[in-house]
């Protein structure tokens, strides 16, 4: 069985860089961890490895540095990575993004089951999981909470439809999207760090896709584009109340009502 996991690397907090040019994030490496929704992925996969004896492949979308969540995931326990990198797939939005990163996954051969995590936290559309099935022309299950039974030729995943809970089968091969919780994600192997400090994980540029179209990619195949992007002001202006719980509730009541949360 042959499962691609896709991860993302993100923004470790909130104090990023915008490119003041194109509205984008500046990705540049630092400050940055893996998307956590994937790490619930990537133990999803594991967990039918330990089960299957399948092999794991992760594959991200990024400039060079993005590679760490790679290098990352083979301590946990998968078998290899690739990154999708050139400057022709910058500044692209969901459903570039979804494109490109369907037509790298078609350079990697035969495949299975592709499991992404249900959201990242640097975009939160949840959408590029099922815009990629569309562009492979698979099957998908979104906002899976627990995997009941992996067959020979299809998974039986349970959905998390908030008020509800449905359970499905879909065949190979197809993509599903997993809910944090789903598994307790394991921590990176020491030993597998050093089995693995010298692995040169694979690269899909421009070139080696099939699609040649540069129309498809980045900038120019983003249908949607950021018309602004900014850092918000920060202030340590603070009002201090005080007195007796009456008057405190009077104050803070002025107080609201004077900024407009509260209306007469």
């Amino acid at each position: 069985m042959n499962i691609i996991v896709c991860i993302k690397q993100v923004p470790a907090s909130s104090n990023v860089k915008i490119d003041p040019v194109t509205g984008v994030l500046i990705r540049d490496g630092r400050n940055t961890k893996m998307n956590p929704y994937d790490l619930y992925a990537l133990e999803t996969a594991l967990k039918i490895k330990d089960m299957n004896n399948a092999t794991v492949k992760t594959i991200t979308m990024g400039p060079p540095p993005a590679s760490q969540v790679l290098h990352e995931a083979l301590w946990m326990g998968c078998d290899e990575g690739t990154i999708i990198s050139d400057r022709k797939f910058g500044g692209a939005d969901v459903v570039a993004t979804s494109y490109t990163i369907g037509q790298g996954i078609k350079t990697l051969g035969d495949y299975d089951l592709i499991i992404c995590g249900k959201q990242t936290t640097d975009g939160d559309t949840a959408q590029v999981g099922p815009e990629m099935a569309d562009v492979l022309g698979i099957p998908h299950v979104c906002y899976v909470d627990k995997i009941i039974e992996v067959k020979e030729k299809s998974i039986v995943v349970r959905v998390n439809l908030d008020k509800t809970y449905e359970e499905v089968e879909v065949q190979y091969p197809c993509l599903i999207t997993v809910d944090k919780g789903i598994y307790t994600p394991r921590l990176p192997s020491y030993k597998r760090s050093v089995a693995f400090k010298d692995y040169q994980v694979n690269m899909i540029t421009f070139a080696d896709v099939k699609d040649q179209d540069e129309a498809h990619y980045g900038l120019k195949g983003s249908p949607t584009q950021v018309e602004k992007m900014f850092n918000p002001d920060r202030n340590d202006n603070k009002v201090v109340l005080k007195g007796d719980a009456n008057s405190l509730a009077k104050q803070l009541f002025d107080v609201l009502k004077d900024n407009k949360y509260l209306g007469e």
